[in-house]
């Protein structure tokens, strides 16, 4: 695992270096992405069939920026986002929070082929604490608490720019949880008091963007990774889709969803506190204003 993790250091310090170089020219990048902010608001006053006031608040930005030279292709992409929700005289709690990077640095195996020899980085975590509402005196989440960190050689199918398909025999997923108190609990697979998990296994990434109809797009990712050294069976998976829907230049509309599934993961069950493993599932809705760049 240790030369796995030099290996992939020393692509990125050198593709680095070739992002650097002054003589590359522009055409060789492709950058792009879209700050949006979503709002609603719902006020009662006198309404005979009752209800809540709450107002709610997310942002999303989606940034990518793709380096091709010769064999040489080098994708990134940023994804984050964050909100928060009122409702009546309750406490103000997050809606969303998201932060992921992801690197994968390819070379083509053939001058016209569509098989690259590739390395992956990919980095997930959140930027602030999480609570199991209405409780919001313990913690069950945290900036780096969880985060992950995946490291994978293997080989890209690239099509096109729309589709590629990654699978790598040999990588390595590291779990970090730096907060004191969930490092003690052993949350999220972490040994009692331990802040760090390493797991050795095969992982698969796919990634897909298209156009429905017109102002309408989707982008799907799907990340599959199974452990070697335990119970390789239990597979981890993380898939988003998202629905990008264009009213005019500075209005739109966005689905995303997000489902995980982490064999290592307890989540609470019942207000007596047991734990079990489940489907995470989140979807979120909103329309308002977008900035393409």
């Amino acid at each position: 695992m240790k030369k796995l993790s030099a290996i992939l250091i020393a692509i990125l310090i050198a593709v680095t270096a070739i992002a650097q170089d002054t003589e590359a020219p522009a055409s060789n990048w492709k950058r792009g992405g879209d700050f949006t902010l979503n709002f609603s608001q719902v006020s009662f006053s006198n309404w005979a069939a009752g209800g809540k006031n709450s107002v709610s608040g997310v942002s999303l930005f989606n940034y990518s920026a793709n380096f091709a030279r010769e064999r040489l292709n080098w994708d990134n992409s940023l994804n984050l986002g964050y909100g928060l929700l009122k409702e009546g005289s309750n406490e103000l709690i997050k809606s969303e929070d998201k932060m992921d990077f992801s690197s994968k640095l390819g070379y083509k195996m053939s001058e016209e082929g569509k098989w690259l020899y590739s390395g992956l980085f990919n980095f997930r975590s959140q930027f602030a604490n999480g609570y199991k509402y209405p409780d919001t005196n313990n913690k069950i989440s945290g900036l780096f608490a969880p985060a992950y960190i995946t490291l994978a050689i293997g080989a890209d199918f690239k099509p096109s720019d729309r589709f590629s398909l990654f699978l790598s025999p040999l990588g390595s997923k590291l779990t970090i949880v730096t907060d004191d108190d969930l490092s003690a609990a052993g949350a999220f697979g972490v040994e009692p008091g331990e802040k760090f998990r390493a797991e050795m296994g095969g992982s698969l990434k796919s990634e897909l963007k298209f156009p429905v109809v017109e102002n309408v797009d989707v982008q799907t990712v799907l990340g599959l990774f199974s452990n070697y050294l335990k119970n390789p069976q239990n597979i981890d998976v993380n898939w988003d889709f998202r629905v990008n829907m264009k009213i005019n230049k500075f209005l739109s509309a966005n689905i995303v969803t997000n489902m995980i599934y982490d064999h290592d993961i307890l989540i609470p069950v019942d207000d007596a506190g047991n734990k079990g493993r489940r489907v995470q599932w989140k979807q979120l809705f909103g329309a308002g204003l977008s900035f393409k760049f």
